[in-house]
């Protein structure tokens, strides 16, 4: 008997090193590594052994199947798939769109009617194989309901991409091929088993494969789309062009083969030279089953190995596209309307902006009816409308499908938040005391999760009672929850600074969370980076915290000034965003927000024209300056003295104020040299205005 580590080289379960895909510009797959099964799979040698005779089970049917069958040109086999996508809410969580493609490339590629086929080089022509297997996208999951043949599933396995990130959902594998995306395939671009180990594994049967080589839209490319046409040749138990092995251009890999006689020996590629010769013969470079990036076929010999291992009972393969099972998983053409779904573009938009909507609707719909209050238009019949928004406010939309006699409708509260345009003037200066929710401040709290996001609460506050807070948890790693200001007019700015107060602490010593700062100078549809703050150092506050953090005095809050605010965003819809990813740390708070500008037209000139209910005067001041105060109604008001980042130094008035006219000093001498703010509030009028002392 040959010794283990050669008996398991013969099968192709050689313990290689690990394949990885830190380079986009080189492909590299994990197939049949046993390493991804596990520690104790890997080892176990009696499997091991029963893999080997089950591969050589199916090598003896397909000996026993070509010699009693003809494989004709034409022959159609239709397998059901079905793509889960397992996201943290990141780019791995990819549309739908993207998954469309990546199956019409996939269905391209087994029929031979990718466009670049009859590119290949001239001695491979004659061998260019239509494959003749299509894949369905399922339309009826295993307990019998409707589905699109796309799962989403949030989680943070997403980043390991191995077998705990399968056991999250598998659907059974005599029904369907599965397809897992994600954010990492277990260190490869992708990986799956050939049947015979397989066999053996039914919940872990099918692709793994990273969300960069699914498609060539979204996240994926074109150079990288083939990447699921090559693993799905794995899983129909094709081998590399060079052998078992999962390591190109090595000498060794002449020594192996794949089984295919119509396929030359090689040692395999990376790169795509159409004149390699490495065995001494020319090399089937473009071949998917290589690692070339310019594959391009599978030989008629390719395909006749995975039409055999179709109709072979190893892994269950030939139960996929027997009739009934295409009956029982909705791919026979027949797919009746079950679900009214669709998405928009965007959920935060500033007045006058566009919002586009896309029917993802399942199957077979034959008739559209949109409803889009506040919109323009109101209504559509359109499978993809464009609607304006003229008007600030928040919408909702819904919709109504119609086909094989069936009705079907869906609707979103509160979808579209629409900012006014012009935003309001500066500056803003936001402690939350006012504020029962942030809709009634505009600002905007976004939690995708559904579960712990910005709040405002009484717990703490660096000034007041109020503060912004996200509770934070180790359940909450790897989400990212987000807060966005009004919109604001910017035109007139000679300069922008953003300030704030925040508290922080971490759980452990190893907690990475994070909070960075963005701006944006056309409300909110593109950002660009001000400032990152990191758990370790300049975001924490606080010595580690192991219990709920509540700061208990000022001391454990720190001040931020943002000041690199170039003038792209001197706009009218200027806007800021929090963005704070956590990594199971502890609470976050933020408060005394102000968001102010250095006006072109000068603060002199506002003090002395008056504008609004208040007026500074001396301008910037020295000694002593005088503060107007014009009320238009009888009231309570009151009159609060804030420094540079809004926190109140002290009330200048809390009470009655009749209409007319008012003036009282201000407190100049008593402060250092700095930009200040006088805020009044009152139940009919409010106002800021901003002052200097030098």
């Amino acid at each position: 008997m040959m010794n283990t580590l050669k008996f398991f080289a013969a099968l192709g379960l050689v313990f290689a090193q690990p394949c990885t895909a830190q380079n986009d510009d080189i492909f590299h797959c994990g197939t049949n590594e046993m390493r991804r099964l596990g520690h104790a799979a890997m080892h176990d040698t009696a499997t091991m052994l029963r893999i080997a005779e089950v591969d050589a089970e199916l090598t003896a049917f397909s000996n026993s199947f070509l010699s009693d069958t003809t494989r004709g040109g034409g022959a159609s086999y239709a397998i059901p798939i079905v793509f889960h996508i397992i996201h943290n809410n990141g780019p791995e969580n990819i549309s739908d769109a993207q998954v469309l493609d990546a199956l019409r490339i996939l269905n391209e590629d087994f029929n031979r009617l990718n466009p670049d086929w009859d590119n290949v080089r001239s001695e491979f022509q004659g061998i260019v194989a239509d494959v003749g297997v299509e894949f369905r996208l399922a339309t009826i999951d295993p307990n019998g309901d409707c589905t699109n043949g796309i799962t989403r599933t949030q989680s943070i396995l997403t980043n390991e991409g191995a077998e705990q990130m399968k056991a999250l959902i598998s659907w059974p594998r005599n029904k369907y091929l599965q397809i897992w995306v994600a954010a990492s395939a277990a260190g490869a671009a992708g990986y799956t088993f050939r049947p015979a180990t397989a066999q053996f594994y039914p919940n872990e049967d099918g692709i793994v494969i990273l969300h960069t080589y699914t498609g060539s839209t979204g996240t994926g490319s074109g150079s990288r789309s083939r990447a699921l046409t090559h693993e799905v040749g794995h899983w129909i138990n094709l081998k590399h062009t060079w052998g078992d092995g999962n390591d190109p251009g090595l000498p060794a890999n002449c020594n192996m083969d794949d089984d295919v006689n119509d396929t030359p020996n090689t040692t395999g590629w990376i790169i795509c030279n159409l004149n390699g010769t490495t065995c001494g013969s020319l090399d089937n470079v473009e071949n998917y089953m290589d690692y070339s990036y310019c594959s391009k076929m599978f030989t008629e010999g390719q395909a006749v190995r995975m039409i055999t291992s179709l109709n072979s009972g190893i892994a269950q393969r030939n139960q996929l596209w027997q009739t009934s099972n295409l009956n029982n998983t909705g791919v026979n053409g027949n797919a009746p309307l079950c679900e009214a779904r669709f998405s928009s573009s965007a959920g935060l938009i500033c007045a006058g902006g566009t919002v586009q909507y896309t029917d993802e609707s399942f199957h077979n719909v034959t008739g559209r009816n949109w409803t889009f209050p506040g919109g323009d238009p109101a209504t559509s019949t359109e499978t993809n409308p464009v609607i304006t928004y003229p008007s600030a406010g928040i919408y909702s939309a819904s919709l109504t499908v119609t086909g094989d006699n069936a009705t079907r409708t869906t609707s979103i509260a509160d979808l579209v938040v629409v900012a006014p345009d012009p935003g309001q003037s500066p500056p803003l200066i936001e402690g939350f005391e006012s504020a029962t929710s942030f809709t009634n401040v505009g600002w905007t709290s976004l939690n995708p999760n559904g579960d712990n996001g910005f709040l405002i609460t009484s717990s703490a506050a660096f000034s007041g009672t109020k503060s912004c807070r996200l509770t934070n948890s180790t359940g909450m790693a790897g989400k990212i929850d987000e807060l966005i200001s009004p919109s604001m007019d910017m035109t007139n700015a000679a300069a922008i600074t953003v300030g704030f107060r925040h508290a922080f602490a971490r759980r452990t010593a190893s907690n990475d969370d994070r909070l960075r700062i963005y701006v944006s100078g056309n409300c909110g549809e593109t950002w660009s980076l001000r400032r990152h703050l990191f758990a370790g150092s300049t975001l924490e506050t606080s010595s580690i915290i192991t219990s709920s953090f509540v700061p208990n005095g000022p001391d454990q809050w720190e001040i931020q000034q943002i000041t690199n605010i170039g003038a792209a965003f001197f706009t009218s819809d200027f806007r800021v965003r929090f963005e704070f990813e956590s990594d199971g740390g502890n609470n976050l708070y933020l408060d005394d927000i102000n968001i102010s500008a250095d006006l072109s037209t000068g603060l002199n000139e506002m003090a002395e024209e008056g504008i609004g209910m208040l007026a500074v005067s001396p301008n910037p001041a020295t000694t002593a300056s005088q503060l107007t105060i014009r009320s238009s109604s009888t009231g309570k008001y009151r009159l609060d003295l804030l420094d540079a980042v809004g926190r109140k130094l002290v009330s200048l008035h809390d009470g009655d104020l009749a209409i007319g006219e008012h003036r009282m000093d201000l407190p100049v001498a008593t402060l250092s040299q700095g930009v200040y703010f006088v805020r009044l509030s009152g139940s009919a009028q409010n106002d800021v205005i901003r002052f200097v002392v030098d």
